[in-house]
């Protein structure tokens, strides 16, 4: 497993190689997770056990990620197969080198980092990443990696492969027990940033102002401009709001487990293992389309909501008029597609078959 971040700085790409490394680990192989090192590795290192961190000195700016020691790693680890989580990157670099020094399969999964919301932002700088590094990562990929049909289409239109395969995350939490009835409590986790449009669930509780025990928590991490921004706002909101900084494992799982919704009025996601994580604590969401989980709005598990202040605080308002009886059914069906579609074996089936085909074939090929 390639990826840039082996901390609480991924944010959710992080979740994603975490639960990835597992399923691998499930289906009896090793998983072994290369990055250049952070200011969290050393911290958050134990997040990825039992499978092993191999993490390579960084150089220069932490958006670039220079890590020159990761191809030599990587190629002396003698790996069968090496699968990339997000792009844009030093690591693609690191990962088509390895490509063209083994000739073995190379596969990428973009993380939803081919979205248009994200490919119009930093445009020079993406324009250079191509050409420096990525064509050639994109080139000598065996199989890109789709978390849902759009993106397969995102990941069409950037790179001009129509191969992609669509398999999506998996819940990396334990089911819950059974929800039974939740005060009022509607919690966000996840990184601060633009993209999650976090300060807009913010004005819209301000709007709303609640009453009733109504209370809103909001639980993550980010650039310190970013976090700053988001406790100026709560100052100015009214007191049921607050925010709580990061949290993690057992306790982000009470979190959920106490939330009657949790709230993602996201620009732009791959597919969020917060909103998956709900599900598995019994905890029904109020999310955006960018989420690509449609599956949330079509089993009753989810209220969709749009991504003004206006707007969010409509669903809010919703969510806030559904009765015992109607919660507890969208509850269960939350937590339903949390042990079947995105069931941590249902989704090892099917790398089971892509692992072991990628291998076969390159065997077969040399």
């Amino acid at each position: 497993m390639l990826t840039s971040w082996a901390s609480r700085l991924g944010a959710g790409v992080t979740e994603a190689v975490i639960t990835q490394a597992a399923i691998v680990r499930s289906l009896g192989g090793e998983a072994v997770i290369f990055a250049p090192a952070d200011k969290f590795t050393e911290q958050d290192r134990g997040r990825f056990a039992p499978s092993k961190v191999v993490a390579c000195r960084m150089y220069g700016p932490a958006q670039i990620a220079f890590a020159p020691g990761l191809p030599r790693a990587m190629i002396g680890a003698e790996l069968d197969c090496l699968h990339q989580q997000g792009i844009w990157m030093y690591p693609s670099r690191a990962g088509a080198v390895w490509a063209r020094h083994t000739g073995k399969p190379y596969l990428i999964t973009p993380q939803g980092m081919l979205d248009p919301w994200i490919t119009a932002r930093g445009r020079w700088k993406k324009a250079l990443a191509r050409i420096g590094y990525e064509y050639e990562s994109w080139r000598r990929a065996y199989a890109f990696h789709a978390l849902s049909r759009r993106e397969a289409e995102d990941i069409q239109r950037a790179c001009g492969r129509t191969d992609s395969i669509v398999i999506p995350n998996a819940t990396a939490s334990e089911i819950s027990a059974p929800p039974v009835a939740r005060s009022p409590h509607f919690v966000f986790v996840g990184r601060i940033h633009p993209k999650k449009n976090v300060l807009a669930l913010v004005a819209a509780w301000k709007q709303l102002a609640p009453a009733n025990g109504a209370s809103l928590t909001i639980a993550g991490w980010g650039d310190d401009g970013h976090v700053a921004e988001l406790r100026k706002a709560i100052a100015h909101g009214p007191p049921t709001a607050e925010f709580i900084g990061p949290i993690f494992g057992d306790d982000k799982k009470q979190l959920l487990e106490s939330a009657r919704f949790m709230v993602l009025p996201t620009h732009s996601e791959g597919m969020p293992f917060a909103i998956l994580e709900a599900w598995a604590a019994g905890t029904p969401t109020i999310m955006t389309r960018e989420c690509n989980l449609p599956e949330g709005f079509a089993e009753g598990a989810a209220i969709e909501c749009g991504f003004s202040a206006e707007a969010v605080r409509h669903s809010l308002e919703i969510a806030l008029a559904t009765d015992a009886p109607q919660w507890l059914g969208m509850a269960r069906n939350a937590q339903r597609l949390a042990t079947t579609t995105f069931a941590p074996r249902t989704v090892a089936n099917q790398w089971s078959q892509i692992y072991s085909s990628a291998i076969a074939a390159s065997i077969a090929a040399r």
